[in-house]
């Protein structure tokens, strides 16, 4: 999930792609914004906010993630099925449909795995992206939903439902053999989770109060409880800030990595629920209206896209 209007500097770029050998070679990127109702994905130019085309889905399409720019993870919850869309060439790749009910997605190490929350079987499937097979489980204790990695691709923390009162830590460093290391209550019941830049600190949000929890990776400890917007937020991040949706309330918060302070408050469509970054810019469809919005970093409103009736969630590739 992403934004920018082609300053790709190196000094911008999200981590994962920073690090990614080839990764940008020949290539521009453009968000994938599902139309949830419509069975296809928008591709939406990140200069302009035009509609390039759609690439047609499996019905249904609710989470997209980017691994590593070159392809997209697109669960399809109500059906039971993850579709693959190739980057460069902006179709759907393979269908894998081993699932009960896949949710979220998080990119591994390297271009071959990534990570898929089942709510329905209660795992973390790996999935080889290659071959577009499920390749290695394990039971996490709850109905797996959101889900963020470390900054070393070697920790998962998995929110455990939508009003979840556990979240469960994996340890993925051999994605083949993924371990649940612990599970633990949060102060509220747990929404979203998002791993802050350096890794050191990991963002809970809460699906029942206007609240968040700052927690020390490494320790697991509550390092600091902040006020937030209206159940449910989301959250990611980008240089020294975290931005945080209220899709209930319509708003989007920038907040200081540092004390937790809201700098800035922005309108948003009501809906905005996940809000992803990369290339600078911040991003957030709406469900309930199917706009897609672009924000800069300041978090001032950039652009506004009516993609579809609904729109759940957008991430970013890179094409020829």
């Amino acid at each position: 999930m992403n934004r920018r209007e082609f300053l790709v500097g190196a000094v911008t770029l999200p981590v994962a792609l920073r690090f990614a050998p080839g990764a940008l070679a020949g290539g521009t990127p453009v968000a994938l914004v599902t139309a949830d109702t419509q069975s296809r994905v928008a591709v939406v130019e990140l200069a302009t906010g035009k509609i390039l085309r759609s690439i047609p889905t499996t019905a249904g399409p609710r989470s997209i993630e980017s691994v590593w720019g070159k392809l997209a993870v697109v669960c399809h919850t109500a059906h039971g099925v993850v579709s693959l869309v190739d980057g460069p060439s902006l179709r759907v790749r393979r269908v894998h449909g081993h699932f009960d009910e896949p949710r979220y997605t998080a990119a591994g190490a390297n271009a071959r795995h990534a990570f898929v929350t089942d709510s329905g079987s209660h795992e973390v499937v790996t999935v080889d992206v290659l071959s577009g097979r499920a390749v290695a489980r394990v039971g996490v204790g709850g109905p797996a939903r959101h889900v963020s990695i470390d900054p070393s691709y070697r920790i998962l923390w998995v929110s455990l439902g939508s009003k979840a009162e556990e979240v469960a830590v994996v340890d993925v460093s051999r994605p083949l053999a993924p371990r649940l290391l612990r599970r633990f209550r949060p102060p509220f019941l747990a929404h979203d989770v998002g791993t802050a830049p350096g890794g050191r600190h990991v963002w809970v949000s809460s699906g029942d109060r206007g609240a968040l929890a700052v927690y020390d990776r490494r320790t697991g400890e509550v390092l600091r409880r902040l006020p937030a917007d209206a159940p449910p937020q989301h959250v990611t991040f980008s240089g020294s800030h975290a931005y945080v949706t209220s899709g209930e309330d319509g708003t989007l918060r920038v907040l200081s990595l540092q004390d937790g302070r809201v700098v800035h408050t922005t309108k948003v469509p009501l809906g905005s629920y996940n809000v992803q970054e990369a290339f600078g810019w911040i991003v957030t469809p709406s469900l309930d209206r199917g706009s897609f919005c672009v924000l800069d970093r300041q978090g001032r409103l950039v652009r506004r896209v009516q993609v579809s009736p609904s729109s759940h969630d957008a991430c970013f590739v890179m094409t020829v």
